[in-house]
C-alpha cells in the first residue's frame, strides 16, 4: 500500500529539481496548476534530459509561459558527482522541449547553486518542504552532502527515476536518471530522506489515450495547444515525470510497497540499477527506505491531466 498524503489547510511547499525535458515541463505545468496545493517556492536544474543551459533556459520558458515571475530558478549541477560528463536523452528534440519555437527566457538564472537553494529553501520551510525530482539527482546528493541536518528538514522527496521490477530504458537494468549519477541516487536513498519512488515500473502505465491526446491537440485544446505540441516532438509515449505530481495530488490512483533500494555504483550496465528488497528474506534486518510505486489507475491519470491542463489555461485567462 501506497503512504496517503495527509490533506493539509494550506497549499505544501514544494521544490522542483528538474532537467527540462518535455515531461519535466509538463510535471511544471501540473504543479502550476493546482495553487490551492502546491506553494512552488523554486525551481532547481540539473544537466540530464538536456546539457545544464538548455535545461537552465527551458524551466525559465515554462515559468515565463505560466507567468511565475516570482518563481527563482538555480542552476545546479552540470555533470554527474563522479564523471566529467553526464549521458543526454535524444527524445527530447534538439532544444529538449520537442523544438516547438519557445522564445528566449525573460530572465537570467539566480547565481546561487542550485544545491544551496535546495539547503536554504528547506531552512526557511521549517521542516515542511517536499521535493520533486525527475532528473538526476546530482543536485539534492550534493544537498545531502553539504548539510548534515537536511534530512531533518525536508518532509519528503516524491521522484521519478529507477526501475525496481522490469528492465531499464537506457541499459537492460537501468533507467535514465539513476544510470546518468549512479552516486547521487545512492546518496539519496541512503540519506534517511522518505522517499517516494515513481519509476518504470509505474510510468511505463502512465500514457494518455488518443481521445486525451486529441483533445490537448486539437483547436481547442487548453492552453493553445501547448501540452499536444510538446507531446508531438517527444519521442516516449509514457508521462513519466507528471506521474510523480499525480501521486502528491492524488495517491490513491497508485499501488506501491515497501521496499530498502540499493544503488549498484560500479561501472556498466548496472550502474545505477535500483535493487529492491521487499520480502523480510531479502530485507535481511534492514528496513525500507522507500516506497516503490508499482502500477496506477491509467484511466483516471489521464482525465485528471486533462482537467487540470483546462484548469490550468481557465486560471491563466483570469477566469
Amino acid at each position: 500500500m501506497c503512504p496517503m498524503t495527509i490533506p493539509m489547510t494550506e497549499p505544501r511547499p514544494i521544490l522542483l529539481d528538474c532537467d527540462p525535458g518535455v515531461d519535466d515541463a509538463l510535471a511544471l505545468l501540473w504543479l502550476a496548476a493546482h495553487p490551492e496545493r502546491f506553494d512552488l517556492q523554486a525551481v532547481t536544474v540539473v544537466a540530464g534530459n538536456a546539457g545544464l543551459e538548455n535545461t537552465a533556459a527551458n524551466a525559465r520558458r515554462i515559468l515565463d509561459f505560466l507567468r511565475c515571475d516570482g518563481v527563482p530558478v538555480y542552476a545546479g549541477a552540470s555533470r554527474p558527482i563522479l564523471k566529467t560528463q553526464g549521458k543526454t536523452s535524444l527524445v527530447h528534440g534538439g532544444d529538449g522541449l520537442g523544438d516547438i519555437g519557445w522564445p528566449p527566457p525573460s530572465r537570467a538564472p539566480e547565481k546561487m547553486h542550485g544545491a544551496q537553494a535546495i539547503i536554504n529553501t528547506a531552512h526557511a520551510c521549517a521542516g515542511r518542504l517536499h521535493l520533486v525530482a525527475t532528473g538526476p539527482l546530482t543536485n539534492l546528493a550534493l544537498a545531502v552532502l553539504l548539510a548534515p541536518e537536511l534530512p531533518g528538514l525536508i518532509d519528503g522527496v516524491t521522484l521519478m527515476g529507477g526501475a525496481a521490477f522490469g528492465p531499464g530504458n537506457t541499459t537492460p537494468a537501468a533507467e535514465f536518471n539513476f544510470h546518468v549519477d549512479p552516486e547521487a541516487a545512492h546518496i539519496l536513498f541512503e540519506s534517511g530522506i522518505p522517499i517516494v519512488m515513481a519509476g518504470l515500473d509505474v510510468t511505463r502505465r502512465a500514457v494518455l489515450p488518443p481521445p486525451i491526446m486529441a483533445q490537448l491537440s486539437g483547436p481547442q485544446a487548453p492552453l493553445k495547444g501547448i501540452c499536444g505540441k510538446l507531446l508531438a516532438g517527444y519521442d516516449d509515449p509514457c508521462l513519466h515525470d507528471p506521474t510523480a505530481v499525480a501521486y502528491l495530488l492524488d495517491p490513491a490512483l497508485f499501488k506501491g510497497v515497501a521496499a530498502h533500494v540499493a544503488i549498484p555504483c560500479t561501472a556498466g550496465d548496472t550502474a545505477g540499477q535500483s535493487v529492491a528488497a521487499i520480502s523480510a528474506r531479502h530485507l535481511a534486518g534492514r528496513s525500507p527506505n522507500a516506497t516503490v510505486l508499482t502500477d496506477l489507475d491509467p484511466v483516471k491519470f489521464a482525465t485528471h491531466f486533462l482537467s487540470s491542463m483546462e484548469k490550468l489555461e481557465a486560471r491563466l485567462n483570469g477566469n
